[in-house]
């Protein structure tokens, strides 16, 4: 895992949230479906046992990794950003694609936060990488699967 983790206060609470409701909903959970199927009797051919541990299994996987991901991560407030300007993790780009003149705007944040259809696009992802340092005015070229794409950024933003 890399020393720091770029994160949004945003990407970081719903982390946190998880990482609550895993251990106070999910896990009580999972243990008392073990509880309850260790009462059935033998657990050699016990489906509920055994799809319990598995289950058991995911929840303290996924509270490790979240924990991990929390202890180095290095939370960034857009609002708080001041980068005059230029593109940078956390910002919120308006592009325009150069040859249809289609409008799109995407915030740039944290691998667990992106969501395309929500405008949120991971960091190290392609068109985020062609967007870093750039300003506005700036043109952004993007390997695509389709090709080249070129992106006008039209505005820069921290919110």
């Amino acid at each position: 895992m890399a020393t720091t983790l770029p994160i949004t206060t945003r990407g970081a609470e719903m982390l946190r949230e998880e990482l609550h409701r895993l251990k106070t909903v999910e896990r009580p959970s999972v243990i008392n479906a073990i509880a309850e199927a260790r009462a059935q009797g033998d657990l050699s051919e016990n489906a509920d046992y055994d799809a319990a541990k598995d289950r058991q299994g995911f929840i303290e996987g996924r509270i490790q990794e979240i924990e991990g991901k929390l202890s180095v991560a290095q939370i960034i407030n857009p609002a708080d950003v001041d980068a005059g300007g230029k593109v940078v993790f956390g910002a919120t780009v308006e592009l325009e694609e150069e040859d249809s003149g289609e409008g799109v705007t995407y915030q740039i944040v944290g691998e667990d936060e992106a969501d395309l259809k929500k405008g949120l696009i991971n960091v190290s992802s392609p068109i985020a990488r062609a967007l870093i340092g750039k300003e506005e005015g700036d043109t952004a070229v993007v390997q695509a699967p389709g090709g080249e794409k070129h992106y006008e950024i039209v505005g820069v933003s921290y919110r």
